[in-house]
């Protein structure tokens, strides 16, 4: 066998076996407890709902199916969303069910009817505040028409009840059966951002300590993935707020949100400085148009800067608040100390520095760290 034939031969398994790691982990993924959780909820309900589908009162109980579809609708990830999901579905349809009897006045479905009725369908989706149930104007009005035939009353009336039916049930098994709390989630997603934060300024430090250009660079290409975290922890705060309301247990499983938000909203501010950081110093390693310059007899003094600063961001996480307002005093005055030295001197050969925007975004970070360490 040649050495491409071997090569060949041995991607094959890898590129299997990658292959199956990635079908692994979107199967997780697609399992985890949440998700699971709703699945078990949501086969909860249209059982219910089907059961009691039939003893809906005249034609109603003719149009089973209907009630399974209403509770699946209604399934939403927290309480106030299957709320307001519900409803905006029943006015959606309620809307629907209105527009098809306005054009039943034209006779018996025709090309021209149904083009009609999904036009001025799609008009009305556009209503502002219907959300959920601006797609099931245009379906109900062609539900109304095409199935409803030379019935529509019975129809309307029983798709209505039935759909009725199903999303209270689904509302009350969302409220009843566990309803979710997403307060782990938002927890942990602020944690982890607070960490990357701190490696990446662990990381920036160690480059400015090697042999000029570095040859540990990815720190350097993390800057949309700290923008992307920071993105990720709004919409995890942003969860866990919207699972807390008309959530009974909230009671028993009390949570400051308030608290989550001005996390967030520090670790927002300190991610735009660290992306500066990792911005000033690319740009002074690698751009070949940048007068900027970190003289050699600045480069472990701000290192060390930047490490105390990281240290500042872990030990929320990891040590107590004495401990905490420690590495909050040693790096302000590494970062002061460096500042007066750079202030007191010019740089060599007359090349502007970038020591004082790093400092500056690193002042602005104990600045935030301040603030929410007197905030707590």
């Amino acid at each position: 066998m040649t050495t491409t034939d071997e090569a060949t031969h041995a991607a094959g398994p890898s590129r299997l076996r990658r292959l199956w790691q990635t079908a692994a982990r979107n199967v997780t993924s697609a399992l985890l407890w949440p998700r699971l959780q709703l699945a078990l909820k949501a086969g909860l309900a249209a059982g219910i709902a089907f059961a009691l589908a039939p003893l809906m009162p005249g034609s109603a109980a003719d149009y089973p199916y209907y009630a399974p579809l209403g509770a699946l609708v209604a399934m939403y990830e927290n309480v106030a969303g299957s709320v307001r999901q519900g409803v905006q579905t029943l006015v959606g349809l309620a809307i629907g069910v209105g527009l098809a009897f306005v054009l039943f006045i034209l006779g018996s479905p025709t090309p021209l009817t149904v083009g009609i009725v999904m036009g001025f369908g799609v008009i009305l989706a556009g209503l502002p505040k219907i959300g959920a149930g601006r797609d099931w104007i245009p379906t109900a009005a062609l539900l109304v028409l095409l199935v409803g035939g030379h019935n529509p009353d019975q129809f309307s009336f029983g798709y209505l009840l039935q759909m009725g039916v199903g999303v209270t049930v689904g509302i009350l098994v969302n409220l009843l059966v566990f309803p979710p709390l997403h307060f782990r989630a938002a927890e942990l997603s602020i944690a982890e951002l607070r960490l990357a934060l701190a490696q990446q300024l662990r990381d920036m430090a160690k480059a400015l300590k090697e042999s000029w250009p570095p040859q540990h660079e990815d720190w350097s290409k993390r800057s949309d993935a700290l923008e992307a975290s920071a993105r990720s922890v709004r919409l995890a705060v942003e969860k866990a707020d919207a699972s807390r309301r008309a959530n009974p247990r909230r009671r028993l499983h009390p949570r400051d949100i308030e608290l989550d938000y001005r996390n967030l909203r520090d670790l927002e501010r300190v991610t735009f400085h660290v992306q500066d950081v990792t911005q000033v110093l690319s740009d002074v390693i690698w751009a070949k148009d940048t007068p900027f310059v970190v003289p050699d007899e600045y480069a472990e003094p701000l290192a060390d800067a930047m490490t105390a600063v990281g240290d500042v961001l872990r030990s929320v996480e990891e040590e107590a608040p004495d401990e905490q307002l420690e590495r909050i005093e040693a790096a302000d005055s590494a970062v002061k100390a460096l500042t007066a030295r750079v202030g007191s001197r010019e740089t060599a050969a007359g090349a502007p520095s970038a020591v004082e925007s790093i400092l500056m975004s690193l002042h602005r970070m104990l600045r935030v760290a301040k603030s929410s360490t007197a905030g707590s």
